[in-house]
């Protein structure tokens, strides 16, 4: 709801501005309450010719765009002061802004009247014809001794008053929605909880804890199945940057941005974060974190680096280190640890994988978010959030339609996660979230941008040291057959120095990598000695032809430019100059004369930026840059990154935003509704797959399990030999306590009578009995696999 609050006098020291001040912030989360002066209007006098003055005009226009008015009145003389009369005047001679529109009024004197005689004299003005407000009955709002009412801070202190203007302000927004003839949000509720955080990587794990120690009951929720959650964090290389000095680290990151620039404050809560990331580690995951630049020594499992900064030659940059866990890396040791922070708070932490969040629900009056609906099995289940929706659900790296659109590329091979589809993107613009950044994304690969092919679905590979793949007769081509980029350059992430600018090699459809057989053969003398290659399917996949031409023919590229290429690569060679790219020659040989041989590429992906805009408390801002009531946001989902990207920012930016939108959205709301609903509350499939990891198979024993369940995921252990089920024990499930205790006990037992998953359901539990079947199948199918390998 959008308000206009009118100072009903013109003095400049006044009670009511402070009382109208403090309703705009105390109400922040579930309305927008614009306060207004009156002063700069003129003394009304009927003009001749029909002339309004512009201030007039301004503030009609703000009252008649408003949802409703609340006017702070102070008492002159038991009535009104004239200035605010004198505004009425004008609002009531030719313009009617007040017409049926609701009108709550509040007041504060110094003396215990509270303004009530004015509040009268005000209902009658505004009832008058001409006026025809609809002002709110009851609720009268007088705040006695005023002077003592607000702190230095300008923040009411007395709770019972307080509550009193809580229940006013309600009742008004009751009796605007009536008047405005707004339904009311109607929702069938399956599931209740303080805080529900969408995503269950670094971001989404970072958030549940600290929400959950700030008192609040959380379900996490996460479209990837047990054994693949854990986002981009669980794939990343586990460096979380951090810098001593705050004043450099505020330089480096506005010249990494520049040109674009990021709101101060936003900025500001990054970097300060980021600034103690070690004492981050200490106190929360109860580790003193290895720094790379002080504590790596020679011989230690991470190499030493020259500098920590991904561009050192900006201002700053010489503050940056990383934090890390241990002494080695890209070995998932962060995830696990922040995975482990959460399962340690299970009591009060549930998590839902294989659950697919489908859309933020918003009451269409308050635009708060009350809840979510998410897809689990094949059920879709309302579950309600008290006091706020964390979107920490990862980039849309997965998403094609939102790849074409933004990044302007058909296909982008994932190098993480393969569970970021953009539905956080999706469910943001929803409920009109602002969104920035989306058309910048973060690179690798064997080389700057791209990886080798991959079938739909599968992750590329990520491959930083392979010199024979940019040393000797071997370069990359684009659709058209000729080179498009420096294949040894110095790549960040992915970006290479193009004509003053750090970008990405330009997307093409179908890029090969091209070699001879000189080169063919180095490749094989590598893998002789070291047992495979790096990329084990290399040779498998490689394409193959005599000459040139017919290459060129098999790989679908012009043939003539092709041929160019190999022309001008050989010449470039010959006299010591890359004048193309700029490659060293000293990393260029000449192709012989065949056969040659090529490899499929692909752009790859390592993460999108974009995504709904939060500010410095994560809250997530709507198109008009003010907070959409109880949605937060943490991580690569709209992240802070605007241009270059400094390894190790997404991880800082996890952790610090995480713990912002955790802490904020357990926080209790005065708007928050009540509502009784616990049938899908309980469940937890990371405790469950923990049970699951630890179960103790003998000898033809096989686990399986299914999400059909009506509680969730159901775990069954299978005893199968001779050619029949001997017995079906069910580990785990969440059913009913009624008829799903019934099918638990019955269909394990007709399943092995019957040596088979065909029975019958039992009456009244057939999600339950369904599950059981479909759980002692995915066991069966195990004992299959096991007899064909």
């Amino acid at each position: 709801m959008k308000y206009i609050a009118l100072i009903g006098t013109a003095a400049q020291q006044s009670y009511n501005r402070e009382l109208l001040q403090f309703m705009k912030h105390h109400f922040s989360q579930r309305a927008t309450i614009d306060v207004n002066e009156i002063t700069g209007i003129p003394l009304f006098n009927e003009p001749t010719q029909n002339h309004i003055p512009a201030t007039v005009q301004a503030l009609n226009d703000k009252i008649s765009q408003a949802d409703g008015v609340i006017i702070g009145v102070p008492e002159y003389d038991h009535a009104i002061p004239a200035a605010l009369k004198n505004v009425i005047e004008w609002l009531s001679y030719q313009l009617h802004p007040f017409a049926n529109k609701p009108v709550m009024l509040v007041g504060t004197s110094l003396g215990v009247q509270g303004t009530c005689r004015a509040q009268g004299d005000l209902r009658n003005i505004l009832n008058a014809p001409g006026v025809d407000a609809q002002v709110l009955p009851g609720n009268e709002y007088m705040l006695s001794y005023a002077a003592k009412a607000f702190d230095q801070n300008g923040q009411m202190t007395d709770a019972p008053s307080i509550k009193f203007l809580e229940r006013c302000f309600d009742n008004f927004e009751k009796y605007v929605k009536a008047l405005n003839g707004t339904p009311a949000l109607n929702v069938n509720w399956h599931g209740n909880y303080d805080v529900i955080v969408l995503g269950f990587g670094g971001a989404g794990a970072s958030a549940a804890r600290f929400a959950a120690d700030n008192g609040a009951h959380v379900l996490v929720v996460d479209a990837a199945p047990f054994g693949r959650e854990g986002g981009n964090t669980r794939y990343s290389a586990q460096h979380v940057v951090t810098g001593e000095s705050l004043d450099k680290l505020t330089a480096y990151y506005q010249a990494l941005g520049a040109p674009f620039s990021t709101p101060t404050k936003t900025l500001n809560a990054y970097l300060s974060g980021m600034s103690k990331i070690p004492a981050y580690f200490e106190k929360y995951l109860g580790i003193k974190a290895v720094s790379w630049k002080h504590d790596i020594k020679p011989g230690d499992a991470v190499a030493i680096k020259k500098t920590m900064a991904e561009y050192p030659e900006l201002a700053g940059s010489d503050t940056i280190d990383f934090a890390l866990v241990h002494k080695r890396d890209k070995d998932a040791a962060l995830w696990k640890l922040l995975r482990q922070k959460v399962l340690e708070r299970a009591d009060n932490i549930d998590v839902w994988l294989d659950s697919r969040a489908q859309h933020l629900i918003q009451d269409p009056n308050t635009k708060v978010i009350q809840g979510v609906q998410i897809k689990r099995g094949e059920r879709l289940l309302n579950i309600h959030a008290n006091n706020g929706v964390v979107l920490a659900m990862g980039g849309f790296e997965n998403n094609p339609e939102l790849k074409q659109t933004y990044l302007h590329s058909d296909h982008l091979t994932p190098l993480g996660t393969l569970y970021n589809r953009g539905d956080g993107v999706k469910m943001a613009q929803e409920v009109d979230a602002k969104m920035w950044h989306m058309t910048n994304y973060e690179s690798h690969g064997i080389l700057p941008g791209i990886t080798f092919k991959e079938d739909a679905n599968e992750r590329g590979r990520q491959i930083e040291h392979w010199p024979l793949l940019k040393n000797g007769s071997i370069f990359v081509i684009a659709d058209d057959g000729t080179r498009y980029f420096q294949e040894d350059a110095k790549h960040r992430h992915g970006h290479v120095y193009t004509h003053g600018s750090w970008l990405i090699p330009m997307n093409n459809q179908h890029p090969y990598l091209i070699f001879d057989q000189t080169q063919y053969d180095a490749f094989k003398q590598e893998e002789s000695q070291a047992g495979q290659l790096p990329y084990p399917k290399f040779m498998t996949k490689l394409v193959s032809a005599p000459t040139i031409a017919q290459l060129a023919a098999k790989l679908g590229v012009p043939a003539n430019n092709l041929q160019q290429t190999v022309t001008d690569f050989n010449h470039y060679t010959e006299v010591g100059r890359d004048f193309e790219f700029g490659r060293d020659p000293q990393t260029m040989r000449q192709l012989d004369d065949g056969p040659y041989y090529a490899i499929a590429a692909a752009n790859d992906v390592l993460n999108t930026q974009g995504g709904p805009q939060r500010n410095e408390n994560a809250q997530i801002l709507n198109v008009n840059d003010e907070p959409i009531p109880h949605l937060f946001g943490a991580g690569e989902l709209g992240g802070i990154v605007a241009n270059c990207y400094q390894g190790g920012g997404n991880l800082a930016e996890c952790l610090i935003f995480g713990k912002l939108a955790g802490e904020n959205a357990a926080r209790p709301k005065v708007d928050s509704e009540s509502v009784t609903a616990n049938e899908a509350n309980g469940i937890n499939d990371l405790v469950d797959g923990e049970t699951a990891s630890n179960v103790k198979l003998a000898a033809d024993q096989y686990l399986g399990s299914s999400n059909a369940g009506l509680g969730g995921k159901v775990i069954v252990r299978v005893t199968y030999n001779d050619h029949k089920i001997q017995a079906v024990d069910v580990i785990q499930h969440h059913e009913s306590e009624d008829v799903g205790l019934t099918a638990i006990d019955q269909i394990p037992q007709e399943i092995v009578a019957a040596n088979s998953t065909s029975v019958d359901a039992v009456s009244g539990a057939s999600a339950s009995s369904r599950a059981i079947k479909e759980a002692v199948q995915n066991a069966l199918k195990q004992v299959k696999d096991s007899v064909t390998n």
